[in-house]
């Protein structure tokens, strides 16, 4: 039977939008399946500030009356007008292995976008940054985590084979956590400090942090990344919204701020403990037993994830990330941190890459946005 296309208008479509892509994965050792909570709040207007002023819909695939697919339409007009570009976004894209399935659904997306005046459409994207971007191409046999899109092989294939070509590719990093620190780091790092006065913050609880350097941290993101593929600048709202979301179960011993002698954030780095498997076990849901599993993951672990990292434009080229790793490895160390796993990264961003040199590491996956003009 032929494919059929319904758009997403309902609290309970929206939920088996979102269940679609966490079930799709129930058999699939590697994938790490997001909350449904967190997904309902990240795709619901009124809830995620980017919808204020984002353009966006929702479809899912049917196929003998069984879902079979899912993808959302988005426009993110902040983004358009930083780029110059009229583009729509796709994302929150899964499929079963159907060429007919994603072709639907990857044509109703573009028919979307292109209703909407857009030229071009890109994908996987989310609304911002702050979203999974791209689709994996290596390292299926790696375990995905909360950060960052797990999916089968077999998605490139299918968003190729419908005219779309590579525009961006990130790469993600596993770095062994050394038993003991290069005591040149040490050396290194109070160089800077005395050279620059600089300053690492000591924390002693997750709200000194959210009251004093929440929004001094989101000033200095939104400061790095203003050049980074299909960023768009974070305004106040979605500021609070994120700092809600993400700074209510930190560890304060995986995070380092760096500030200036005016107290003014110049770098940051902030991980967090994996919730790869506490994930895996909660099944995309935190009840009866997935609140328990997140909590045991914050408190033991063999895995952090590296979420964030970024040093004022000033301090580049400067060694102001030795004071971060200097600050954070031996942490990593103490808490019986095995391996630190990177955020993806863009190929291009030598900035980033370079950082690991000093390391061991390993390029342990890959990951794509593509493209295509709307004709």
């Amino acid at each position: 039977m032929s494919v059929v296309i319904r758009e997403v208008s309902s609290k309970n479509d929206l939920k088996k939008f979102i269940w679609f892509g966490i079930n799709l994965y129930k058999d699939c050792e590697f994938a790490a399946p997001p909350l449904m909570m967190d997904d309902l709040l990240n795709l619901s207007k009124g809830k995620n500030p980017a919808l204020d002023f984002c353009d966006a819909a929702y479809f899912l695939a049917y196929k003998n009356d069984e879902i079979v697919g899912r993808i959302a339409a988005i426009i993110n007009p902040v983004a358009n007008k930083t780029w110059s570009q009229k583009s729509g976004r796709f994302g929150w894209i899964d499929f079963i292995d159907d060429e007919e399935v994603s072709k639907a659904l990857l044509d109703t997306a573009t028919a979307w976008a292109k209703a909407k005046g857009m030229t071009s459409i890109h994908g996987p994207l989310g609304f911002t940054d702050f979203d999974h971007e791209g689709t994996l191409i290596s390292g299926f046999d790696k375990n995905g985590t909360l950060a960052a899109i797990y999916n089968y092989p077999y998605y490139a294939r299918h968003i190729e084979k419908n005219g779309f070509v590579i525009d961006a590719e990130w790469n993600e990093y596993l770095i062994p956590i050394p038993d003991t620190f290069p005591e040149r780091y040490f050396r290194i790092a109070d160089i800077i400090k005395k050279k620059y006065g600089l300053n690492p913050k000591d924390f002693k609880s997750r709200k000194e942090v959210v009251d004093n350097y929440a929004d001094k941290i989101f000033n200095l993101l939104n400061l790095c990344y203003k050049d980074l593929y299909g960023f768009s600048e974070l305004n106040e709202k979605q500021k609070s919204f994120y700092i809600k979301l993400y700074f209510s179960f930190f560890r304060v011993d995986t995070i380092s701020i760096i500030v200036d002698e005016k107290d003014d954030v110049v770098a940051l780095g902030i991980a967090m403990p994996s919730f790869t498997k506490a994930l895996q076990k909660a099944k995309g849901s935190l009840f009866p037993f997935g609140w328990y599993y997140m909590l045991r993951a914050l408190k033991k672990n063999d895995i952090v994830d590296l979420y964030l990292m970024a040093v004022h434009p000033d301090y580049q080229g400067k060694g102001v990330n030795s004071l971060l790793f200097a600050e954070l490895m031996p942490r990593f160390a103490k808490n019986g941190y095995k391996f630190a796993e990177s955020n993806p990264e863009l190929a291009d961003n030598t900035k980033m890459s370079s950082q690991w040199g000093s390391f061991e590491h390993i390029n342990h996956k890959s990951r794509r946005v593509f493209a295509k003009e709307i004709k």
